[in-house]
């Protein structure tokens, strides 16, 4: 089934998150830290969307608020067409099946007292209630799939590498035969050597067991390896959505150029000219007026970027992005 053909597996509708501050002398009537401010896209079946921003800008709150981990403030979270918050504890349990999360940490994401043959069946007995030898034939395929081998069932945590931590995390989320896959800067914390081969690792595993992906990175070299499309996240917004080519051959947002002229290229294909952000990111605290983006932006207008939000402009080749310079 081609990626163009098939339909949205997850959609998002205005995702919001915020987390109510403590009153305080320097916290107004009902401050809050607006981490995701109003969020939408799809993700087809089959497909990999990826998410990309610095660190603060809201990407894994996102992830969170899609399985339900942290409770979204405001919008939908749709699922094959089914609102997923609205559903009941029971339906939640049920759902979490279909939607499996591979963390950024691959150290603390596993439980050191448990080796990996046990972190592996505790899915398979908590959902499916396998036991005896049938728990243990599958807790050896899954293993296989990701590469490792029988030996490794009675190791533990501190006894393997940082790629084999990880290996274990997807296997322990392959093993209830997920339709999405939401994977949380996964190669961050390995080596640069490690990281080329888990992202090999995770394109064949998707054409083989038509997986989608919901992939959140830092690192746009990676977003631009495994993913189909891509939203640029910017202090809770998407500030630029579109076909990940496409947005690396010609992005139009200022941060989306900044972040592009940053990726590591062949010498032949290195912008002339590396776009350097003043400042950090603001404060979701303190989201500031107008474009969220003019406090840093070095194609900033004036007093139209400073007073007015953009609007989202659409283009032909199916790209989105919200910036006045469009308008």
């Amino acid at each position: 089934m081609g990626w163009e053909m098939a339909e949205p597996l997850l959609e998002v509708k205005n995702l919001k998150k915020y987390f109510p501050l403590r009153k305080g002398f320097l916290q107004g009537r009902g401050a809050s830290v607006r981490a995701v401010d109003g969020i939408s896209f799809f993700v087809k079946e089959g497909g990999s969307f990826g998410l990309v921003g610095e660190s603060g800008s809201g990407k894994t709150t996102v992830a969170r608020a899609i399985l339900r981990l942290t409770e979204p403030t405001e919008g939908e979270v749709l699922l094959e067409g089914k609102d997923i918050c609205q559903f009941s504890d029971l339906e939640i349990k049920e759902m979490r099946r279909n939607m499996q999360m591979i963390f950024q940490d691959p150290h603390s994401s596993l439980n050191p007292r448990k080796t990996v043959s046990q972190s592996i069946s505790e899915p398979l007995i908590i959902h499916e209630g396998m036991k005896g030898r049938r728990l243990r034939e599958r807790v050896r395929e899954l293993l296989e799939i990701v590469g490792l081998k029988r030996e490794h069932m009675f190791r533990y945590p501190h006894e393997l590498s940082g790629g084999q931590k990880q290996r274990v995390g997807i296997a322990r989320a392959l093993s209830l035969h997920p339709k999405l896959l939401i994977l949380d800067e996964p190669t961050s914390a390995l080596d640069v050597s490690v990281q080329a081969q888990m992202l090999n690792f995770l394109e064949s595993l998707q054409k083989r067991m038509n997986l989608t992906y919901l992939f959140i990175s830092h690192n746009l070299a990676v977003i631009r390896y495994i993913c189909d499309k891509l939203g640029v996240m910017y202090l809770g917004k998407i500030i630029e959505m579109g076909v990940a080519e496409s947005i690396f051959s010609s992005p139009k947002h200022p941060y989306t150029k900044a972040l592009v002229s940053a990726v590591p290229l062949p010498r032949a294909e290195q912008p002339e000219k590396m776009i350097f952000l003043e400042g950090d990111i603001p404060s979701a605290t303190r989201i500031p007026p107008g474009c969220r983006f003019h406090t840093r932006c070095p194609e900033k207008m004036g007093a139209i970027c400073e007073g007015a939000e953009p609007s989202t402009q659409y283009f032909s080749d199916g790209s989105q992005v919200n910036c006045h310079l469009y308008s």
